[in-house]
């Protein structure tokens, strides 16, 4: 058996000679970087890595390293996948925006609302009204729509200048539906405002809650003030579009079996009275709101940033990506994940971080990110709401 100190030289040896095979690798990875980035092809090549890992599996003798030589040939991988994105951003000339055009953007004039048409869901007396009013103040042009995608739908037409959309409780977490409509068509969030929720019963003139038989308002409203009706289990919830819709359609059908679920607003709006005030469970509800243009729109004052990306489907893909936050000194905020459709346990993951893409520290880490990513989008660049 050879001691100690001879095991030690030979591995010295070898070292010396993996270090200079390595670093006539990451000359050969600065060569594709390049290539890369002159042709706008995709740092991340799925198919390419699992290629490479195969391949070189099958040189080993010894069995019993096929599984640490497969982590160091993912950790290669990874050092050359950052290396690449560390380059092609180094590359890139104009200062103002991060490495490719995805991240070009205007500049946002907080007071230019002029004359604006702003997008809600609901009616009057709503809280995306109420989100609305707060953020632009009560001059601004409004329009109302039924359901969230309609507000999409109007911003994408070119119908109204922003739209105003719930996206997360702090009681019952994300609204799912508005994440998946800001992916699918491609929006990007320029603002955000917080609403305090208060909801109450509401019934026409002098119904008593022995009288109710159905109650009307949004599934997230009944969620918010499920602790209320598991003391009333005799009350029947339909969903409905909105609240303050809720409150107008008990407003016109004016019969005391039916109640809605909405704001003391809605209920003077729609000459209703409270039956139960403040029955959400949570006192402190809050709702966010997000402020969604057809542009990216940014100026020196936004300090957070939202991003959806997809991840490889294998181990340590996500950690890969989450690690650049922490090696970057970055403060991530939120992550939420939402199913991919056709790719059973997929993700799609909401980030949200502080930061400002005029940041150089903040480009690299967004180049970073996106190498790492099958798919990457910035959602948007904008100022962090307080309570």
């Amino acid at each position: 058996m050879k001691d100690l100190e001879t095991l030690r030289k030979e591995i010295d040896t070898i070292d010396a000679q993996l270090i200079a095979l390595y670093e006539q690798r990451m000359d050969a990875v600065m060569g594709v970087a390049e290539f890369k980035s002159k042709h706008s092809i995709p740092i991340l090549n799925d198919s390419r890595e699992a290629e490479v890992i195969k391949k070189n599996l099958k040189l080993l003798q010894n069995m019993e390293y096929v599984k640490p030589t497969e982590e160091l040939l993912k950790s290669i991988m990874t050092i050359s996948r950052n290396f690449q994105s560390k380059k092609i951003f180094s590359n890139t000339e104009d200062d103002s925006v991060t490495s490719c055009d995805k991240f070009q953007y205007t500049t946002k004039d907080d007071e230019a609302t002029g004359n604006y048409t702003i997008g809600f869901q609901g009616v009057p007396g709503s809280f995306s009204e109420e989100a609305l009013i707060s953020y632009f103040g009560e001059t601004v042009q409004s329009k109302n729509f039924n359901e969230f995608e309609d507000v999409f739908e109007a911003l994408k037409n070119e119908e109204i200048h922003y739209g105003v959309l719930p996206v997360e409780n702090s009681s019952t977490g994300g609204i799912n539906e508005v994440y998946d409509l800001l992916r699918k068509y491609g929006l990007y969030i320029v603002g955000e405002t917080c609403i305090k929720v208060s909801h109450n019963l509401l019934g026409v003139s002098g119904t008593k809650i022995d009288d109710i038989k159905e109650v009307y308002s949004h599934p997230q409203a009944f969620e918010q003030s499920s602790t209320f009706f598991k003391e009333h289990p005799n009350l029947k919830l339909i969903p409905y579009y909105n609240t303050a819709i809720s409150a107008k359609l008990v407003s016109e059908k004016n019969i005391r079996t039916i109640s809605a679920v909405a704001s003391e607003k809605a209920a003077k709006l729609y000459n209703l009275e409270i039956i139960a005030k403040d029955i959400n469970y949570n006192t402190h509800n809050y709702t966010r709101f997000i402020i969604v243009s057809k542009n990216l729109e940014i100026n020196k004052q936004c300090d957070k940033i939202s991003v959806v990306i997809t991840v490889p489907h294998k181990t340590g893909s996500l950690y890969n990506i989450l690690s650049n936050f922490a090696e970057n000194n970055l403060n991530m905020m939120k992550i939420e994940s939402r199913p991919i459709e056709g790719k059973p346990w997929e993700y799609f993951f909401y980030i949200d971080f502080e930061g400002n893409i005029a940041n150089t520290k903040i480009q690299s880490a967004l180049s970073l990110i996106d190498g790492n990513s099958s798919y990457f989008k910035l959602l948007g660049n904008y100022k962090c709401t307080t309570l």
